[in-house]
């Protein structure tokens, strides 16, 4: 293997997928043999950052979920921007499907937790979890079975995926807030104003912004808000053109900069820390507790068929057109892998509970319903593959001479 190709394969989408699943795996193996007590204690190991009276003391997990987040975040941030200026999200054409394809994908699984956690109000704030789209995971498994898919079908699950983290975004801000300190707001709100300031006066290089973000989101850690946000609203500070025609973009750059970190760092280290689901702590009737079932079934079975369902009907009206060169088929295989909700969902579910028992069932219905919405996806992509195969060999039966025309000059 020469070295182009390997890092070729280190940047592939494939590799993501694996390296998510390879720390999940450690994860489970780590909450569960001798290494138990030392992940819980690793997890629980308190770290503090204190500047004057102005401190912050967190365990180790919530600097991971809170801190390095946020990072990932500011990255799908700076994606979003690029998006709405340059790409699929930059036109009503092309916004359509993929926005109101994520707006069922959200919706249904959503009403499916809700109808099965009803009769427990405890248990209904959990009702976003299955909501959301892990676009890491979803995008590696359909690197696995690209050779069935059409390129046309990784830009609509990339488009997908981050218009449901925009959702998502706004379900953290206004459903999973503590109480509000209106100092560190407007602390925060000043941060901002100072951001668009300079984005205004033309500053193009990205320090600045970064080190304002950094204190922003310091104000929104201590104002009771999702710190997480503060990673969106930076980056959709940071300038898109260089100073001059040829300069570099600074978005791009620090898109393409960030992007390593976070794969191989920042999620995978996420992925460790929340993925570790205690089997000894696991009773049966966990297995098919409400908010275990919830969960899954509204990643295996509530988020395909919204996608599909609002898909079909904008399709439908004629306000928008299906993927070039993908048919329903290629459709249900990405609808079934934005049911891989892993990242999102157990960031919600530590949003949404504290409880050590309702976090395993939480962790079991992610780990469950992502599994299964990863096969499905992988089998109905190859299917659609096959069957695309067949139709191009029956064709060339039909015309064996097209494509190869003997010349007749002399």
């Amino acid at each position: 293997m020469t070295i182009r190709n390997f890092t070729q394969l280190f940047r592939g989408d494939a590799l993501v997928g694996l390296i998510l699943i390879v720390a999940a795996a450690l994860a489970l193996l780590a909450s569960n043999g001798v290494w138990g007590d030392f992940y819980d204690l690793f997890l629980l190991t308190p770290a503090a950052i204190k500047i004057g009276a102005f401190a912050i003391e967190k365990p180790l997990l919530l600097w991971i979920n809170d801190g390095l987040m946020a990072v990932f975040f500011f990255l799908v941030g700076l994606e979003l921007k690029r998006e709405i200026l340059r790409g699929e999200l930059s036109s009503w054409d092309k916004a359509a499907l993929p926005i109101f394809a994520a707006i069922g994908g959200m919706a249904v699984p959503a009403l499916i937790y809700a109808a099965l956690n009803w009769a427990e109000p405890s248990s209904l704030r959990g009702w976003a979890i299955p909501a959301a789209t892990d676009i890491a995971f979803a995008l590696g498994f359909l690197a696995l079975v690209s050779m069935g898919a059409p390129t046309s079908m990784k830009i609509f699950l990339l488009a997908v995926a981050i218009i449901d983290d925009i959702g998502a975004i706004a379900i953290i801000a206004l459903f999973y807030t503590a109480d509000l300190s209106v100092e560190m707001l407007a602390f925060a709100a000043a941060g901002v104003a100072l951001l668009a300031a300079l984005n205004l006066a033309g500053v193009k290089r990205a320090s600045p912004y970064i080190l304002i973000g950094a204190a922003i989101w310091a104000f929104v850690l201590k104002s009771g808000v999702h710190a997480t946000l503060a990673g969106v609203i930076t980056a959709l500070m940071i300038p898109m053109e260089g100073k001059r025609e040829n300069d570099p973009s600074p978005l791009k750059t620090l898109e393409h900069g960030l992007h390593p970190w976070v794969i191989f760092l920042v999620l995978p280290l996420f992925a460790f820390a929340n993925a570790g689901l205690s089997l000894a702590n696991l009773s049966p009737s966990a297995m098919v507790s409400p908010v275990t079932l919830g969960v899954a079934l509204g990643l295996f079975v509530g988020k395909p068929l919204g996608v599909l369902t609002a898909a079909a009907a904008v399709v439908r009206v004629g306000w928008a057109k299906l993927p070039n060169g993908a048919n329903w088929l290629h459709m249900a295989g990405v609808a079934a892998f934005t049911g891989i909700g892993f990242t999102m969902s157990l960031f919600i579910g530590g949003l949404a509970f504290s409880d050590a028992a309702m976090l395993n069932n939480v962790r079991l219905g992610v780990l469950a319903g992502s599994l299964a919405s990863g096969l499905a996806g992988c089998a109905l992509i190859f299917l659609a593959g096959q069957r695309a195969s067949a139709a191009k060999a029956v064709r060339a039966k039909k015309n064996p001479s097209r494509g190869f025309r003997l010349s007749t000059a002399t």
